[in-house]
């Protein structure tokens, strides 16, 4: 095995899916992973929420040993067959069974000029 990068747990506290798209491309977000390890992640998103229970265990996503996988959350679907609510705030925490790296993207198409936002999410020791 080569060396290891990242961290199980991680934590992207503003994501917003905007029902809005003014142009071609869909108001969309995505959790960028990639996995250095041997093994395949398996992956754990709990969404937590202002005015609601948090949701956990229901969304969840794989990223093969060695690659990259890009989870679009407008098209995941949890086990239970319900999409992520649009035009709601709400954070996610990451969780992995092996050390990943995240990153989070936003593009928002609610108005002609889109905008495009991304950051690494916060990793936790």
């Amino acid at each position: 095995m080569g060396k290891v990068y990242g961290k199980k747990t991680w934590l992207i506290p503003d994501c917003f899916l905007n029902s809005v798209s003014k142009n071609e491309n869909v108001s969309h977000e995505a959790i960028c992973v990639i996995n250095t390890t041997d093994e395949d992640a398996k992956i754990n998103l709990t969404l937590f929420y202002e005015d609601r229970d948090k949701i956990e265990g229901e969304f969840v996503s794989e990223c093969k040993a060695g690659r990259t996988h890009h989870i679009r959350l407008d098209k995941l679907v949890s086990k239970s067959g319900e999409k992520i609510a649009r035009d709601v705030p709400y954070a996610i925490l990451v969780e992995s069974n092996t050390e990943i790296v995240v990153q989070y993207s936003r593009l928002d198409t609610s108005a002609v000029e889109m905008a495009l936002m991304t950051t690494i999410a916060y990793g936790v020791e």
